[in-house]
Formats: C-alpha cells, structure tokens, sequence
C-alpha cells in the first residue's frame, strides 16, 4: 500500500518562506504560504505546486488529511484536482468532492459540472458550453490561447481577498477564510473561494467556490488534457 510521505521545511521559495513537501508513490505536492484561519493578512498569499492529479480517492484523501487540508491555501488548491477526478469519474470524483467541500457546496459544485462535462440534448459535443478543461483554467501558465496548457509542476497561486474573516454560526461557528485563486481563464483573474475550517478541527474544507466553474473563457485549438 502506498502512503504518503511528510517532508517539513524541505527548502525555500523564492521569498524565503518555507515550503513543505509531501510525496505519495511518484506524485509530488508543495505548499507555502502565510494564509491561515487566526488572523486576516491583507498580504497573505499560498502558492501550492503538484506533479501530477491525485491519481484516485486513496491518494486525494492523504494528500488532503495528511497535508493540503491543513491550510486555507493547500484546501483551496485542491479544488481543480477534485474537479478534474469528478470529471475523469463521476462516483470517485463524488467522494473526493463530500471530502474536502462543506456539505451545501457539493450539490452547488456537480449541478453545473455536470452540464459541463458531458454533451446533452441541450449541449451538444462541438457546444462551447462544454468546457472539460474548466479545471485547468486556474493553474499558472494555463491561457484560451495556448489550449490550457500549465506549467509544469501545476501550480496554484492565491492571495487573500479583501473580504477579511468571518465566524458562521450558520456553520456551526465555523470560521472562513475568503481567498482568491488566481487564473486568465477569465476576464476578472481573481477567482473568489470561501474556505471554512470548524472549532476543534485542523482540516479545512471549500465552503464556496462558484467563480471556479463559472463559464470560462473559450479554447483556441485542442486541450491536451492533465495528468
């Protein structure tokens, strides 16, 4: 059985925070960032990077418990990967988005991917409409024009909104951290995500995210696909 590996402080990025590594088979995750739940930081940012899709649930749910969960950012850069298992598998995908979203976005999140994904009587197979390369649109170097093809590793760059934090007792008093995901899939790059971690618990989960499948803007030639 494969399992995941933590490696702490395992370099510097170029502003000379620490970033954290963590492994799983041959994928490999990085995190750093200043956003975290305690205290709004107009200046905060969270760069996340990944060698590759999380390739089933067993490997998104370690990288998620084990690492990414643990931050506002790491949550929130989770988001293209479980919508990109969500269209890859839709029962899988369905696991990996009840893990890391709170329960009311789950439904927000499949209503429209699944219009999105797959051709209908009401989108056909050449419709614009039909987008499988949505998830792609947030990470770096992913442009209409180059048919969203990212950088290498995937990266995932964020920064804190102007929104500071708010307790919901809605949600059971929870506290969320609103962000935004940055992406030239869109005319507006600043993606908004809503990221909520509850009292007593270390993990985070996606409280909204409508900007991150919201109609982006139309390829130009074939995408290629992530892996």
């Amino acid at each position: 059985m494969i399992t995941g590996i933590l490696l702490s402080m395992s370099g510097q990025a170029a502003d000379g925070q620490d970033q954290t590594t963590f492994t799983y088979g041959s994928h490999t995750y990085t995190m750093v960032g200043t956003l975290n739940a305690e205290a709004y930081d107009a200046k905060a940012t969270g760069i996340v990077t990944f060698t590759n899709i999380p390739a089933d649930y067993a490997e998104f749910e370690a990288v998620y418990t084990q690492f990414l969960g643990k931050t506002p950012h790491g949550a929130a850069a989770m988001m293209p990967m479980a919508m990109e298992l969500y269209r890859r598998d839709r029962n899988m995908g369905l696991e990996c988005l009840r893990l890391l979203c709170y329960p009311t976005n789950v439904g927000s999140v499949t209503s429209i991917l699944n219009t999105k994904y797959g051709p209908s009587k009401f989108a056909p197979t050449n419709d614009p409409y039909l987008q499988p390369y949505l998830p792609a649109a947030v990470l770096k170097g992913a442009t209409p024009d180059n048919g969203y093809t990212p950088q290498r590793p995937y990266t995932v760059e964020m920064k804190a909104s102007v929104n500071q934090h708010q307790d919901m007792q809605i949600a059971g008093n929870g506290r969320v951290v609103y962000l935004y995901v940055m992406g030239k899939g869109w005319d507006t790059e600043q993606r908004q995500v809503e990221v909520i971690r509850q009292p007593g618990s270390q993990l985070h989960q996606v409280f909204n995210c409508p900007s991150l499948y919201t109609q982006c803007k139309t390829i130009k030639g074939q995408w290629k696909g992530l892996e």
